[in-house]
């Protein structure tokens, strides 16, 4: 039997073996379990629909509208380095996402060929490289261990970049690359790049407002954001829907019908907003095959990534709730435990904060009130910082997708190269800050 067979037969027999065991009738696991499922549907609820949704369309677009060869131009494993990482890293930190909505971008221009340094540094600059969520920390935490977190964001996705391109691609070349580079289609005839800038602008401006979250003050540009991100929404929505129909072939009466069911829903279900965003969502997947061949590709793309990813992510989620719990409760690892691997500055404290960091699950900017409460309970500067900087950028649901994109060699890598160096991190910032 093949190796990949043993390690199936292998899965399904520990699956077997701890459902026959698992204590149902204990009140820690039932509870642990109402966790897991509370935190799954709290990401279907708030996550999905608002983000994954749109990433998945972006993503889609991707492999279906950009030139392959612009893309090897400038992040392909033979591009300038300077050029290559700092477009992966700029493209990455101007999006404010978590580590699970990064994904799909990560994905698609991966697959579109990029070289595997570059996309590493997008993948880890997405998430990490926030700046609401540096602004937060600043607000919350304090200056010093805001700048330390953006300077560590920034050094980091460069760093893990490199690192894991001088592992895996030797030579500048990768076998493993050449075969998920294959299986990207071609882009078809170019376009303008003044279209694929409208395009991909907009999307990201409503994936970036729909996403806004609240502000820590009553007043500023921040809470006027906040207060007004549908409105917001709405006005790169629109200037979309001309762009889909002047430059992408989207049928005109089906996109104004399609303004027409989400001003509806808008209308009839005022306090549910993401009802509207959905029928918008819905829409405009159902137009896609009608808007020419690339359209029909833009749906066989973003279908592929849907349900390639949105099943490990709702497990992944699940089995993070199930573990580590909530911020209102606990879940099978008691949160003692976390407290007293975290508290201090030694190495120990450090790689804990980096290890509970990359496995829990963290939603964008929640990990400040989270780490406040940690502080509050005598966790040092050191694991803060180590914490900020592998927790937003990983978690157990991201890493089951990273590991079906690039295998599991390179998984392992990357969080080992997160945790090592996060660690690393908090021990110099632990030592500075005294």
């Amino acid at each position: 039997m093949e190796r990949r067979e043993w390690t199936k037969l292998i899965a399904l027999v520990a699956l077997f073996v701890g459902v026959y065991l698992l204590p149902i009738g204990d009140a820690s696991v039932e509870r642990a379990v109402g966790e897991g499922l509370r935190l799954t549907q709290w990401y279907a609820r708030e996550h999905v629909i608002l983000c994954l949704l749109p990433a998945f369309l972006i993503a889609g677009a991707i492999a279906a509208f950009v030139d392959k060869a612009a893309v090897m131009k400038y992040l392909g494993p033979k591009a300038a380095k300077p050029a290559a990482y700092g477009v992966g890293a700029t493209s990455g930190c101007i999006l404010a996402v978590c580590s699970c909505t990064v994904l799909p971008l990560f994905a698609g221009i991966y697959r579109m060929g990029a070289g595997l340094g570059p996309a590493m540094a997008f993948l880890y600059a997405g998430p990490a490289i926030n700046v609401l969520a540096v602004i937060l920390t600043a607000r919350v935490l304090g200056v010093e261990i805001g700048l330390a977190r953006a300077l560590g964001a920034i050094v980091f996705s460069l760093v893990i970049g490199l690192v894991m391109a001088s592992i895996f691609e030797r030579g500048g070349t990768n076998a493993d690359k050449a075969d998920v580079v294959a299986v990207a289609p071609d882009a078809g005839e170019a376009r303008p790049l003044h279209q694929l800038v409208a395009l991909f602008g907009l999307m990201i401006a409503v994936l970036i407002f729909a996403n806004w979250a609240g502000s820590p003050d009553a007043t500023g540009l921040w809470h006027f954001m906040a207060a007004n991100k549908w409105p917001l929404t709405i006005g790169s929505a629109l200037p979309l829907a001309f762009v889909l129909w002047r430059w992408f072939g989207f049928p005109m009466l089906g996109l104004i019908g399609a303004g027409w069911l989400v001003g509806a829903l808008a209308f009839l279900l005022p306090h549910e907003p993401v009802v509207a965003f959905a029928g918008a969502i819905v829409a405009l997947c159902l137009m896609m095959p009608r808007a020419g061949e690339q359209g029909r590709e833009w749906w066989a793309q973003t279908w592929g990534y849907a349900k390639l990813i949105t099943p490990l992510l709702i497990g992944g989620v699940f089995v993070a709730g199930l573990l580590l719990g909530t911020p209102e409760s606990r879940g099978l690892v008691p949160p003692e435990w976390v407290e007293r691997a975290v508290g201090g500055n030694g190495v120990g404290a450090n790689l804990g904060a980096s290890i509970v960091g990359a496995f829990m699950y963290f939603a964008t900017l929640t990990e400040v009130p989270i780490l406040e409460g940690l502080i509050g309970s005598g966790m040092g500067k050191g694991p803060a910082l180590a914490l900020l900087l592998a927790g937003p950028a990983l978690s157990l649901p991201s890493m089951l997708v990273i590991r079906e994109v690039l295998g599991t060699k390179k998984t392992i890598a990357y969080v080992t190269v997160v945790i090592v160096g996060s660690t690393a991190a908090g021990l110099i910032y632990g030592l500075i800050s005294g």
